[in-house]
């Protein structure tokens, strides 16, 4: 952007208000065309392309384009991802010893050498007011190519006198422009950038946009809201989340924006439940005492007071005219797959169609072979519908499911495919819910018909993320373990301890069990150091394991390698199975009972649970193996310790929750919902809950949103939801 067309007022802390609502691209830039004067809505004001706001130009939007900052909008709540204490900022010559302080002057000097010992330093020199200070870094020495002489900078660190002069050892480095000024706030905006933004820049835009579009945005929140749940008006939040006066200040602009994004996501969810409840019919599918014992005759086993009581909700929910939209959770092993099958009987019995839907094409076939058996002294049609079916079995089995010849099909994600028509379904049962779109769960609805929904999940779920990515669904809880259950040991295996480990494994193969062995890696990666699937069976099979039949599997077989591999496992033609986490879920092998988790970092406390609870399956005791490192940092060992002391996987999942947050907790799952900008599902408990017991509160006074007062919160909720939740019918 030409220099001369800079707004010469226009630094951070002298921008200068502008009314932007005359023209489209209201400020000097040569190449827009003129245009006519008009009173412009709020929309098309915050719409404004960010290269026409203050202090970008299209230089610099072409760089904010990569943020995904489009427009003045974008910009406005581009909230800071962190901020920088200069309560405590100093000259040379104030500083002490006792805490972290902030100083800033130019670089003088730049060195760097290697010790004696090998090891890389780094120094640089600055100036301050004629006083010097010297900030060190020890092995990094790439941090010398990111300072240049005469550059001005700013340090925080705990210094210290040495040799009359103060030291930083590693400081919190701020690389400052040379007409940058000591900022009048405290506590200073740090943004998220792309290469060629500097924080400056970034703050000098942002500065601009809340200047000149900071009074445009509507307030969404009536005045007894606000009063109600001690939220700051949005005129007032705006500018205090860039440029707080103080932490009071910002921690009350933070509760403001945390509010409103949780507020209009449990609106969303509210709608979402209010349109399922209202907007659909469902087949009514009662459970009439003769169908009930019908039904439980087929169960070789006694069941749970936990599934029964699963049960009962889940013939409630189906005796409705309303589509069930239930979650079933359960710890490994609480036998939610009974639970399942009750509600897909149920629905045979009155004639409908059934639908069991598994990530995996290992998972779906086993699903299978577990309906089989249970289902040979009935007279159910079941088929299998997988991906890597031969097409004439295919096609049989989608003609079976278009005239209803076929009653319960077990499958994929193929389930949802355009070629499969259903003659009459009834009910769809996801496993492993969080793997499947919110929308997947809407693929096989039929006008205002939809099928019962029973989705489950073995990773018990921390209630703040049941509340966001599962709160459309009701929840159902299995907790108890249905009886014969084996206990799962697990040990934490030091590196000099892995020869007796292998000695005990050993033992328990010759003793005709069988063993799994996890890896995290398909292929080794110079970007990860972990053991790769590969290289695990090389050195099994050369080494400790040579006496032993081992297979192999991972993901990027194809699904008759992997089914053959699995189907040598199962039928113990092998020992030993050398896996990915493909085995992670639902892989049932009552002869296995030991297993082997190597590169245990690369894997969370729920994942570590699931891959544990593939042994101890039938009638002997489980046991894992964990395979610690030397270099092994001290808050993986004290995760891994919690993992070896509880088989709880609820406690687990909360830990989990706790350490890693929701993201790594489910993966890279396709929830479909947009990530949450400022609130933190761990953080801001206690505000979600307030925000949703006044969402469901609201949206019961008034479903769909359509009172006038509410119509900005609802343009609000469809904007950010409307999409990912399917709210086109709301309101």
């Amino acid at each position: 952007m030409d220099e001369s067309l800079r707004d010469s007022n226009s630094r951070l802390g002298e921008t200068r208000p502008r009314d932007p609502r005359t023209a489209i691209y209201p400020y000097n830039n040569r190449m827009a065309a003129p245009l006519p004067q008009r009173e412009r809505t709020p929309v098309e004001l915050l719409a404004t392309p960010a290269a026409y706001v203050r202090n970008v130009g299209q230089q610099r939007a072409e760089l904010l384009a990569r943020l995904g900052i489009h427009t003045a909008r974008d910009l406005l709540f581009c909230f800071p991802r962190d901020y920088q204490d200069l309560s405590d900022l100093r000259t040379i010559n104030e500083l002490n010893a006792d805490k972290v302080q902030t100083v800033r002057g130019r670089v003088e000097e730049i060195d760097g050498y290697t010790t004696r010992e090998g090891r890389s330093m780094v120094g640089v020199l600055i100036q301050n007011q004629g006083e010097h200070l010297r900030a060190m870094w020890f092995g990094q020495p790439f941090m010398r190519d990111k300072f240049k002489v005469g550059q001005q900078v700013q340090f925080s660190a705990t210094p210290r006198l040495r040799g009359g002069r103060w030291e930083m050892a590693h400081p919190r480095v701020t690389w400052l422009d040379d007409d940058e000024k000591e900022p009048e706030t405290k506590l200073l905006a740090v943004y998220s950038l792309t290469e060629g933004l500097s924080q400056y820049h970034m703050r000098r835009m942002v500065a601009a946009a809340v200047a000149d579009f900071g009074h445009v945005p509507e307030e969404v929140f009536s005045e007894s809201l606000l009063r109600e749940f001690h939220l700051l008006p949005l005129a007032e939040a705006l500018p205090a989340i860039h440029t707080p006066r103080d932490a009071e200040q910002l921690a009350q602009a933070q509760r403001r924006f945390v509010f409103q994004e949780l507020f209009v996501l449990q609106l969303a969810i509210s709608a979402r439940r209010f349109q399922q409840q209202v907007g659909f019919r469902a087949p009514e599918l009662s459970a009439t005492a003769q169908v009930d014992a019908r039904i439980k005759r087929l169960f070789p086993f006694e069941l749970t007071t936990d599934q029964l009581k699963a049960i009962d909700e889940v013939a409630a929910d189906m005796a409705l005219d309303r589509p069930m939209n239930r979650l079933l959770q359960g710890d490994v092993g609480s036998g939610k797959t009974a639970v399942a099958l009750y509600a897909m009987l149920l629905c045979v019995a009155h004639g409908y169609q059934a639908a069991l839907m598994a990530p995996t094409e290992i998972l779906a076939r086993q699903h299978a072979r577990t309906l089989q058996s249970l289902l040979e002294a009935s007279r159910v049609r079941h088929r299998l519908l997988v991906g890597g079916l031969p097409e004439a079995e295919r096609n049989q089995t989608l003609a079976g499911l278009a005239t209803g010849t076929v009653d319960l099909v077990i499958g994929t994600h193929a389930i949802v495919q355009d070629a499969v028509e259903f003659a009459k379904l009834g009910v769809v049962v996801i496993d492993e819910q969080h793997k499947f779109g919110v929308r997947q769960r809407a693929a096989l609805r039929r006008g205002d018909t939809a099928p019962h929904y029973l989705v489950m999940t073995a990773t018990p779920i921390p209630r703040t993320v049941s509340m966001t990515l599962f709160g459309d669904l009701d929840v159902s809880v299995l907790r108890e373990m249905p009886p014969g259950r084996q206990p799962v040991q697990t040990y934490l295996v030091e590196p000099d301890q892995r020869g007796r480990w292998w000695d005990f494994v050993r033992n328990k193969l010759r003793e005709g069990r069988q063993a799994f062995v996890v890896v995290p890696l398909v292929e080794e990666s110079e970007h990860v150091t972990a053991v790769s699937v590969s290289q695990a069976y090389e050195r099994l099979t050369n080494g400790v394991l040579s006496e032993f039949r081992v297979g192999l599997v991972h993901g990027r077989m194809t699904p008759a390698e992997k089914e053959q591999a699995m189907a040598e496992f199962r039928d113990q033609k092998t020992q030993v199975l050398v896996s990915t986490t493909v085995i992670e879920v639902g892989v049932d092998v009552p002869n296995a009972s030991v297993m082997v988790i190597a590169s245990p970092e690369r894997f969370g406390l729920a994942q570590l649970h699931q891959i544990r609870g593939r042994v101890g399956r039938g009638a002997h005791p489980g046991f894992c193996g964990v395979m610690l490192t030397i270099d092994m940092a001290e808050p993986v060992r004290e995760r891994l310790t919690a993992f070896a002391r509880t088989t709880d996987g609820f406690e687990l999942a909360e830990l989990d929750f706790q350490m890693r947050g929701p993201g790594d907790l489910f993966g890279t799952q396709q929830h479909g919902l947009p990530p949450l900008r400022i609130a933190d599902l761990q953080r801001d408990r206690e505000v979600l809950e307030e925000a949703r017991a006044e969402a469901q509160r609201l949206y019961a006074l008034d479903p769909g949103l359509k009172q006038p007062e509410n119509a900005r919160l609802r343009r609000q909720m469809i904007t950010r939801y409307g999409a990912a939740l399917d709210l086109s019918d709301v309101g």
